[in-house]
């Protein structure tokens, strides 16, 4: 389990999930406006920028918290014993209310409203499928990566995927319940309109669910301490002496103890 503090946690899921409302939301204004009319262009600039910007705020605040920024995520973490289920449900509102500030964010840094209400309608058969489907092979990349040791490789990873869901599916992959609101505050390229909402917030709990069961049956011995390496490893290594925490930046002591030769951890 995490053995950061439950409040440094939620503000890092906070403002994770705000940065990413922000790029994919500011990346799809900037297109809209560098690329008007040629959606195939704004598509790929929005993609890239997302994909990029994602595995560089995994970077930043998953030390922390694990960078989540997905109640979809969180919840699967909790499934598999990673997570207590109290703090994935703590998770949940900090990573609503910050995809929400990063819209207005987004809007504000263009010179737009701060809120304006998208009427983008994206429910369709086809999309909800895609969001299944997207959720689905976003958790599998998560956990596969956990459960084989690569944990680390996740950011790249979970960016290198995001971006080619994007093109991949036909709902351009928002995989992500509190995106999926966030960007309802936002009537630009990114947007989705409130009636779309509940449909493709629905597809990615069933995507989630669907997910877990994969996972299940594909890594059968996942454990708790392997579940609590996603995205980024981000808790105290079970095979270390009580008292010898990560390195995330708050304990001064921690990060040179963990680079001597011969340390746990360390590859000399």
């Amino acid at each position: 389990m995490n053995d950061v503090a439950l409040w440094r946690r939620l503000a890092a899921e906070l403002l994770g999930s705000a940065f990413l409302a922000a790029v994919v939301i500011g990346s799809g204004i900037a297109a809209g406006q560098l690329s008007p009319g040629n959606t195939g262009l704004e598509l790929l600039e929005n993609a890239a920028a997302t994909a990029a910007g994602l595995f560089a705020i995994i970077l930043m605040f998953g030390p922390v918290s694990g960078g989540h920024f997905n109640p979809v995520v969180s919840f699967a973490d909790a499934a598999f014993g990673g997570l207590h289920w109290r703090d994935a449900a703590a998770y949940l509102p900090a990573q609503v209310a910050g995809c929400i500030g990063g819209a207005i964010v987004a809007n504000l840094m263009f010179a737009l409203p701060a809120v304006s209400i998208s009427a983008k309608h994206r429910a369709t058969p086809a999309h909800f499928l895609s969001e299944i489907i997207a959720t689905l092979g976003l958790l599998l990349v998560i956990f596969a990566l956990a459960r084989t040791g690569r944990a680390r490789a996740a950011p790249a990873a979970v960016g290198a995927y995001i971006g080619a869901a994007y093109f991949f599916t036909s709902s351009t992959s928002f995989a992500n319940l509190a995106i999926t609101i966030g960007r309802m505050f936002s009537a630009t390229f990114a947007g989705i309109a409130p009636s779309s909402a509940p449909p493709f917030i629905a597809a990615q709990i069933l995507g989630g669910a669907l997910a877990i069961a994969v996972i299940t049956a594909l890594y059968p011995g996942v454990t708790p301490a392997e579940a609590a390496d996603i995205i980024l490893p981000h808790h105290q290594d079970q095979s270390e002496p009580p008292g010898h925490a990560a390195y995330d930046g708050a304990s001064p002591q921690a990060a040179p103890q963990a680079a001597r030769p011969g340390a746990p951890g360390h590859p000399g």
